[in-house]
This record gives structure tokens, sequence and C-alpha cells, in this order.
């Protein structure tokens, strides 16, 4: 009895291994562009260029999304996109990617804005004003 119990465990073990497996194989691998599947959602309000890049920035509703943009994609470095809304604090991204930084998105209703983005040494940063910009 005891042998067929140890058989069993380890079936069900065999078992457990192939699953996490598959999952693993559907999942694919992780990465530093694991985001990418997230972008900004609503209709395209601004672009705002930079030397090394650019912030493309989105409106939905109530809510501001942002991503920074590389000029010229390929080479990881260091990027970084945020958003604070007047009387908020900022919601950031950053690291060290290829194409783009972000999606980065937060509430701002009627508040004005400060946008940052930043690919190697170039970097915008601008506010406080009000989306739709005029």
């Amino acid at each position: 009895m005891h042998v067929a119990d140890g058989a069993i465990r380890k079936a069900r073990a065999g078992l457990v291994l192939l699953a996490v497996a598959v999952l693993l194989t559907l999942v694919g691998p992780f990465s530093g562009d694991a985001h990418a599947a997230s972008r900004c959602t609503g209709h395209k309000v601004d672009t705002l260029r930079f030397s090394t890049g650019s912030v493309h920035v989105f409106r939905d509703g109530n809510f501001l999304c942002a991503m920074t943009y590389a000029k010229n994609p390929g080479t990881t470095r260091t990027m970084s996109v945020s958003i604070q809304a007047r009387g908020s604090r900022p919601v950031a991204k950053s690291g060290r990617y290829k194409k783009y930084a972000g999606p980065v998105r937060t509430h701002i209703g009627t508040r004005k804005v400060w946008i940052r983005g930043s690919v190697g040494g170039g970097k915008f940063s601008d506010g406080w004003f009000k989306y739709p910009r005029r």
C-alpha cells in the first residue's frame, strides 16, 4: 500500500510540473517590456516633442494617460513618463526600455496637469495646463 501511495504522489507532482510548464509557455517570458500589451485608451489629445523622443497624451473622459516614446527605438536606455494632477502626487513610470515608458493614467477631472517625460539625456517638462490645451 505504501508503494502505491508513493507512485500516486509522484504522478501528481509530475502533473503539477506539466501544468506549470504549459502555463509558462502560454504566458511567455517576463521582460522589461511586459507592460507592452497595455496602452492608453481614449483619443489622442497631444504629442509633446523633445530632442530624444515624445510624450503622447490621451484623454478618456475624466482620465488622462501618457506614454513616452523614444525617437530612435531599439537601444535600451533610461526612460520615464509622469502625469501630476494639481493637488495630487505624480503618477510615474521609469526604467530601462527599448521603445517606450508607460502608460501612466490618472483622474484629472477639471484640474490642471503637469506632464514630464524623458529618454536618455533628453526630457520634457511642462505645466500647469488644462486639457484640451488651447
